[in-house]
C-alpha cells in the first residue's frame, strides 16, 4: 500500500488514490481498493489523493507548454517548473521512501508499522505549493485549449512576468520563494530575446511574435528604401519597461539594424570603416551592463543601463553615421518647403494647383454656372495631375534663378525627396515608429484636416526619408509636418486668391473707359455714357458689401498668417536651431550662453526631462548627468525635435478642434465668395458685350444669372462676416483660458528664446486694431 502511494505520488495513476472527481462521480465498486479502506484512512489519502491528481496535471501541462507554446518565456517558466519545483517534490517522495525503507526511527514505528497520518503530514506543505504552480500554468495555457488553437491561446511573455510579480506579494514565504525563483527564469528568458536586438540588431530565433518589438511590413515607404521597419507592440511589453525605455530599446535596436543592413550593401568604405568597426569593440562592454542586472529587474536599473547602452552607441558609432549638419540640413529643408519659409514655393504651389484645377473646368460646352454649380469638390484629380503639379512647381521655382547664379543645394535635394501624394486612406496614427517621448501630440490635430483646399481632392507633401536618417525623423513626425503644411498653405491660399480679386477691373471700376470725343460730343454718345455710369454706379453700390466683406477676409488672413509665420514658426525653429547648433559639450564655457533661462538652466534639456519623468520613469542622478547635456544622441535630438513639433502644434492653435473647425467653415465661405465674384464678372462682361456691342449668347442669360448671381452673394457675405467673427471670438475663448492656466498643449512657450512664443494676445491686439467685430 505505501508503495502505491508513493508510486501515485510521484505521477503515475493508481487506483489507490484516484482524482477527487472520480471519488465524488463514482461511488466505489466491490473490489476497489478503496472499499477495504476504513473511512479515517480516506479522509487521510484525499489530501494525498489530491496532491497526485496535481502531479499528473501539472507533468501532463507543462510538457505540453513546452513543446507547443509560442512564447519562450513561458516555455522557460513551464521548464522550470517541471526541473525545479516538481524535481524537488520527487526528491522529497524518494526521501521519504528511502526513510521508511531504512527503517527511520521518526518514520518507521513499533513493529514495522507506518502511520499514514505522518506520511500525510510529511507532504502537507507541498498542497498549496502545486495548487499555486497548477494556476500558473492555466494562466498559460487554459487546459481546454482545442489543438487548433494552442498557437495563438495563453499568455504571453509579458503577462506571466507580470503576473509571476503580483504573486511574489502573497504573503506565503513558500510561494514568494517560488515566485521570485520563476522571476529570475522568466526575466533570463526575456533578457536573452532583448540582447539579441539589442547587442545585434536582430529579432529573436525563436518567439519573435512574443517579442514587444515587430517589424512593420505595411510600411511602404521603408520597403521602398529597402531597410525594414519596427515597431511596439505595447500589449507585449512587461510593465517594469517604461515607454521612454522602450523608445531606447527600439531605437538601439533599428540602429544596429540599420548599420547591419548598409554592411551587406556596398556603401561608401569611410562610412562602413567609421560605424561598422566599432560595434565588434562595444559589443563586450554591452554585454557586461546587461549581465550587471540583478532579479527582479527594476525600472531604474534597466533604464540606466539601456541609457548606458544607447550613450556609448551614440558616442561611438552614431556621431559619424547621423552628425549634427546632416540633421541640421534636413530640419532646415522641413522648415523652408513645410513650414512655408521659401515664400515662392507656396505661392508657385498655389498657383500651378490653380491652373490645374481652371484648366479641368475649360471644357466644350461647360460654363461658369456649371462650374459654379458643381463646386470645387467635384472636380476628381489623378496621381498624375498630382505630380504635375509639383513638377511645374520646381520648374517655376528654378526658371527665378539667372544662369549666373549658384544653384540652389536646398532646392535640388528638396526636388529629390519631396513628393506630393494623393493618401489611399486617413493618415495611420499608429505607433508605427514606437517613439514614446514624442508621440504625446493629442489626435485633435487630426480631427480637422486642410489638405483638400489645395486641389479639391486631399492632398500630402511628403518626404522620402534618406537613410540614415530614418533613426532620426519617424513617418509621426512627416504626418505633423504635412498636417501643418496643409494647414498654412489654406491659409495663404485664401489670402493669396481674396487679393487677386482686386485685380478684375471690370468689378472695381468702369471698365473699359469711356470712348472720348468726337462720339462723346454726338447727343447718342452723351445718352450712352449717362447710361453706362448709371449701370456702373448701381453695381458699384451693390458690390460695396462684397468688397467690405473680402477685405475684412483679407485682412484677417493676413494677419492671421503674418503671425503664424513671424511670430509662431519663426521664433520656434530660430530656439530649437540655436539649441542644435551650440557646442555639445557640457565644459564648453560658452555653451551655457545659448538656449538658457535666466537661472542658467538649459530649457530644451529640462523640458526633456521633465517629459521622461511624466511617464512615470525616474533614472539614477548618474544616468541623467551622464546623458543630457549630450545633444549629439540622436534619440536625445529626436525627443528635443518632438517637444519642438509640440510646442509647434500648441501654438499654431492646432490643439483645439473648435477653432480648427470653425476656420476651416470661414475659409469654405471664401472660397464660396471668390467663386461668385468670378461669376459675377463674367456674367457682367457677358451682360455688357449684349448691351453695348450687341454680342448675344444664346446660351446664357446674363441678366437673370447677374441676378441670381447677387443674391446668393449677400447670403454668402453675410456668412463671412459671421465665420469671421466666430474665428475671433474663439481666438478670444483661446487666450482668455491660457490666462487662466488652462492646459491646451504647453502653449506660448518655447524652450530656447525665454520668451513666449505663440502669445494669441498678439494677435488679438492686430485684429481689435482692424476693429474686425463690427464687420
Amino acid at each position: 500500500m505505501l508503495h502505491e502511494i508513493l508510486i501515485s505520488l510521484s505521477g503515475h495513476p493508481s487506483p489507490l488514490l484516484p482524482p477527487p472527481s472520480a471519488q465524488s462521480t463514482h461511488p466505489p465498486q466491490p473490489g476497489q481498493a478503496s472499499t477495504f479502506l476504513s473511512p479515517p484512512e480516506l479522509a487521510l489519502l484525499s489530501s494525498l489523493s489530491l496532491l497526485s491528481g496535481l502531479h499528473q496535471r501539472l507533468l501532463s501541462h507543462t510538457s505540453l507548454i513546452s513543446s507547443t507554446h509560442r512564447s519562450a518565456v513561458c516555455r522557460a517558466v513551464s521548464t522550470a517548473i517541471v526541473s525545479n519545483h516538481l524535481a524537488r517534490f520527487q526528491d522529497k517522495i524518494l526521501e521519504v521512501e528511502r526513510e521508511i525503507l531504512q527503517e527511520d526511527a521518526g518514520r518507521v514505528g513499533a513493529y514495522g508499522i507506518v502511520p499514514l497520518s505522518g506520511l500525510v503530514r510529511e507532504f502537507d506543505g507541498w498542497t498549496r505549493r502545486l495548487e499555486w504552480f497548477w494556476e500558473i500554468v492555466q494562466f498559460m495555457l487554459p487546459p481546454d485549449t482545442s489543438a487548433q488553437r494552442e498557437k495563438s491561446a495563453g499568455s504571453t511573455g509579458a503577462g506571466i512576468i507580470d503576473r509571476l510579480r503580483v504573486e511574489a506579494h502573497t504573503g506565503y514565504p513558500d510561494l514568494e520563494e517560488a515566485s521570485l525563483d520563476l522571476i529570475r527564469v522568466a526575466e533570463t528568458a526575456w533578457l536573452r530575446q532583448l540582447s539579441t536586438w539589442i547587442l545585434y540588431g536582430r529579432l529573436p530565433a525563436f518567439g519573435a511574435e512574443d517579442f514587444f518589438i515587430h517589424e512593420f511590413p505595411e510600411d511602404v515607404e521603408a520597403a521602398a528604401r529597402g531597410v525594414p521597419a519596427f515597431v511596439i507592440e505595447h500589449s507585449l511589453l512587461p510593465k517594469f519597461v517604461s515607454s521612454s525605455a522602450a523608445s531606447s530599446i527600439l531605437f538601439i535596436g533599428r540602429t544596429l539594424n540599420h548599420v547591419r543592413i548598409r554592411g551587406d550593401r556596398p556603401p561608401s568604405p569611410s562610412l562602413l570603416a567609421s560605424a561598422a568597426s566599432p560595434l565588434s569593440s562595444l559589443l563586450p562592454s554591452h554585454l557586461r551592463h546587461l549581465s550587471s542586472l540583478s532579479f527582479p529587474i527594476s525600472p531604474s536599473s534597466l533604464s540606466a543601463t539601456i541609457a548606458a547602452i544607447r550613450l556609448s552607441l551614440s558616442q561611438n558609432t552614431l556621431q559619424h553615421l547621423l552628425p549634427i549638419p546632416k540633421i541640421i540640413e534636413i530640419l532646415s529643408l522641413l522648415r523652408e518647403f513645410f513650414l512655408l519659409g521659401r515664400g515662392e514655393f507656396a505661392v508657385a504651389l498655389i498657383s500651378e494647383a490653380d491652373e490645374r484645377i481652371r484648366s479641368r473646368w475649360r471644357r466644350p460646352g461647360q460654363s461658369y454656372r456649371d462650374q459654379s454649380h458643381q463646386g470645387v469638390g467635384s472636380v476628381i484629380v489623378k496621381e498624375g495631375e498630382v505630380t504635375a503639379v509639383l513638377a511645374r512647381t520646381w520648374a517655376a521655382l528654378s526658371s527665378f534663378q539667372g544662369e549666373e547664379d549658384v544653384s540652389d543645394e536646398k532646392l535640388d535635394l528638396a526636388r529629390d525627396l519631396i513628393y506630393l501624394t494623393l493618401p489611399k486612406q486617413s493618415p495611420s496614427r499608429t505607433s508605427t515608429p514606437g517613439r514614446a517621448a514624442g508621440s504625446h501630440l493629442p489626435t485633435s490635430i487630426y480631427d480637422t484636416t486642410f489638405s483638400d483646399f489645395l486641389l479639391s481632392t486631399p492632398t500630402s507633401l511628403s518626404l522620402r526619408i534618406p537613410p540614415p536618417l530614418d533613426l532620426f525623423l519617424s513617418p509621426q513626425d512627416l504626418e505633423i509636418y504635412s498636417s501643418i503644411h496643409s494647414y498654412l498653405l489654406s491659409i495663404r491660399r485664401a489670402h493669396l486668391r481674396l487679393t487677386s480679386l482686386w485685380q478684375l477691373s471690370s468689378l472695381r471700376r468702369e471698365h473699359p473707359a469711356p470712348l472720348g470725343p468726337p462720339y462723346s460730343n454726338t447727343k447718342t454718345g452723351q445718352a450712352k455714357m449717362l447710361e453706362r455710369r448709371k449701370r456702373t454706379n448701381e453695381r458699384n453700390m451693390r458690390m460695396r458689401k462684397v468688397w467690405a466683406a473680402i477685405g475684412a477676409a483679407a485682412f484677417l488672413l493676413a494677419e492671421m498668417g503674418g503671425y503664424f509665420q513671424g511670430e509662431v514658426v519663426k521664433g520656434c525653429w530660430e530656439g530649437f536651431r540655436t539649441w542644435l547648433a551650440r557646442p555639445s559639450s557640457s565644459n564648453d564655457p560658452d555653451g551655457g550662453k545659448v538656449s538658457v533661462d535666466d537661472k542658467g538652466n538649459d530649457i530644451w534639456r529640462d523640458s526633456i526631462a521633465s517629459t521622461s519623468s511624466a511617464t512615470g520613469q525616474r533614472q539614477p542622478t548618474s544616468a541623467i548627468s551622464s546623458t543630457t547635456p549630450t545633444t549629439d544622441d540622436p534619440e536625445s535630438l529626436s525627443r528635443a525635435h518632438a517637444l519642438y513639433l509640440k510646442h509647434l502644434v500648441s501654438s499654431l492653435l492646432l490643439t483645439s478642434t473648435e477653432f480648427t473647425a470653425t476656420l476651416r467653415l470661414f475659409l469654405l465661405s471664401t472660397d464660396h465668395l471668390i467663386a461668385l465674384v468670378t461669376r459675377l464678372d463674367h456674367a457682367q462682361q457677358g451682360l455688357d458685350l449684349d448691351t453695348d456691342q450687341g454680342v448675344v449668347d444664346a446660351l446664357n442669360d446674363y441678366a437673370k444669372e447677374e441676378q441670381e448671381v447677387q443674391a446668393q452673394l449677400e447670403r454668402c457675405c453675410e456668412r463671412v462676416g459671421d465665420g469671421l467673427r466666430d474665428v475671433v471670438a474663439r481666438v478670444r475663448e483661446l487666450d482668455g483660458e491660457r490666462s487662466r492656466g488652462a492646459e491646451i498643449g504647453e502653449a506660448g512657450f518655447v524652450p530656447g528664446e525665454g520668451r513666449e512664443i505663440g502669445g494669441v494676445d498678439r494677435l488679438l491686439m492686430k485684429l481689435d486694431f482692424g476693429d474686425m467685430t463690427n464687420v
